[in-house]
């Protein structure tokens, strides 16, 4: 099942047909995506049966009208260092734990935006993105994938100038510009998946691959992330999980490349979809 927003309101999505859950159901299902992730299982019980989504009553859609699959989650967490190279392009060894810091969530946008670039210097990091559903506190590592309502794309922007000033340096407000959290263009349930935990990622600027390596890789794989981070925190539903960039940032070329006004910055995952970010001075 594929789902995300229009207009704010949850939809399903089959090929360039979009369903509206609220709409279709009579109203026993919210408009709201954090309403329906409230009632995870019972959605997708819902949504299973087939005499329950009639696709007669769906609306053709073009991609820049869907909007975030979660535009106001309660909670954004962020992994630094997930990849191996990653790490050690950035100088630094392998972490034994996952680091974890967060994206506040007025960053969050859609799959294809303009983003108007604050002063210093913007970075790209292509993200798998999983949307908790049923969440929890103290979840297990091998309950971890009920937890996931499904998985999407998105982009940790992040401002370097801000990000590295201070000691220690701190990472959070300088990820959190408007726009720096797009993500979409819908979750994937991981059903739809033949292996959730591989899934390859890469993002181009202006049509050069800039990054690209597959999930399998992480350190930490999602299971290992829900674990850890509900172990302290309690994950809510509609919560998102950036779960860390493959190598091939722009602050550690050389010399080192940051997005400039005008540039098109294009994200994908395979069997989930591409975002779209222009960039406006």
């Amino acid at each position: 099942m594929r789902f995300g927003t229009i207009d704010g309101r949850l939809v399903l999505v089959r090929g360039d047909v979009a369903l509206d859950a609220a709409a279709v159901s009579g109203g026993a299902w919210p408009a709201d995506p954090l309403g329906v992730l409230e009632r995870w299982p019972e959605f997708r019980a819902w949504a299973a049966d087939p005499g329950r989504l009639d696709w007669e009553r769906g609306r053709p859609f073009t991609r820049p009208v869907l909007g975030p699959p979660v535009p106001r989650p309660r909670q954004v967490f962020a992994v630094a260092l997930n990849y191996r190279p990653h790490a050690a392009e950035g100088g630094y060894e392998p972490p034994s734990d996952p680091l974890i810091f967060t994206k506040f969530p007025a960053c969050i946008a859609g799959p294809v935006t303009e983003v108007r670039l604050p002063p210093g210097r913007v970075d790209w990091e292509v993200e798998l993105v999983a949307v908790v559903g049923t969440g929890g506190h103290q979840i297990p590592r091998e309950r971890a994938w009920d937890a996931i309502a499904g998985l999407t794309v998105g982009q940790d922007l992040s401002e370097r100038s801000l990000q590295m000033r201070g000691t220690p340096p701190q990472f959070s407000l300088a990820k959190s510009f408007p726009g720096f959290g797009p993500t979409g263009p819908v979750a994937l349930t991981v059903d739809e998946l033949a292996d959730p935990d591989d899934l390859a990622l890469e993002c181009s600027v202006d049509g050069e691959v800039v990054q690209s390596d597959r999930t399998s890789n992480m350190i930490f794989p999602v299971s290992d992330l829900v674990a850890y981070i509900s172990a302290a925190c309690p994950l809510r539903p509609g919560d998102l999980i950036f779960t860390g960039t493959p190598a091939g940032v722009g602050n550690r070329r050389n010399p080192p490349r940051y997005l400039q006004e005008g540039q098109e910055l294009v994200s994908r995952i395979d069997g989930i979809g591409e975002i779209r970010q222009r960039f406006v001075s």
